[in-house]
């Protein structure tokens, strides 16, 4: 499980899964059979024999799992850092309803541990990619490196895989802000 630090690819799709719903703005990027299937081609690995569900009919079944899917890995995100415990039991569940199974794979001259799911359903190999991923993280570096924005008008998640792990903000863009409101509010205060 230690890869998932290693692939920021799977770390990166769990955190673009929780923030396709956007709670400051009210808004939903999966919506829609047609929001998923994006989604899920834009996040597939390079070999498409490993994605194979995700190039199946999707259905408005599979946008209800993938969207119960993402409301677990958004919880875990949003608690690793204030309760690890409870960030725990949500990723053993999920990878448990999953039926995730490691896999040892050899890779670009070394080997490496996949976790996948023996099951069909898309939703399942998107759990076992972003959960184990997420656990790996945690596992690694530590709960404290996943989080949510602090920007005041902003409730994206993130994941701090820098080296200092002082990560507060899902984007520049976002700690830019911060920046300005903070020097607006001194030089207000003068």
């Amino acid at each position: 499980m230690l890869d998932a630090c290693y692939n920021p690819s799977a770390v990166q799709t769990a955190v673009d899964l929780a923030n396709t719903l956007k709670p400051v703005k009210g808004e939903d990027e999966l919506e829609t059979v047609e929001q998923l299937r994006d989604f899920l081609d834009e996040h597939s690995p390079a070999e498409p024999a490993d994605h194979g569900a995700g190039r199946r009919r999707l259905t408005r079944a599979d946008l209800a799992e993938v969207r119960a899917l993402r409301e677990t890995v958004r919880a875990v995100l949003e608690r690793a850092n204030t309760d690890a415990g409870e960030a725990a039991a949500l990723i053993n569940d999920g990878l448990r309803r999953s039926r995730a199974t490691p896999a040892l794979r050899h890779d670009h001259d070394r080997w490496r541990t996949e976790i996948t799911s023996d099951t069909d359903r898309c939703w399942a190999h998107l759990a076992a990619t972003t959960l184990s991923a997420l656990a790996s993280v945690i596992a690694t570096l530590g709960p404290a490196r996943l989080g949510v924005c602090a920007g005041p008008a902003c409730r994206a998640t993130f994941v701090d895989l820098s080296r200092n792990g002082s990560k507060q903000y899902c984007t520049r863009t976002c700690a830019h802000r911060a920046s300005v409101t903070a020097y607006r509010s001194r030089q207000s205060a003068r």
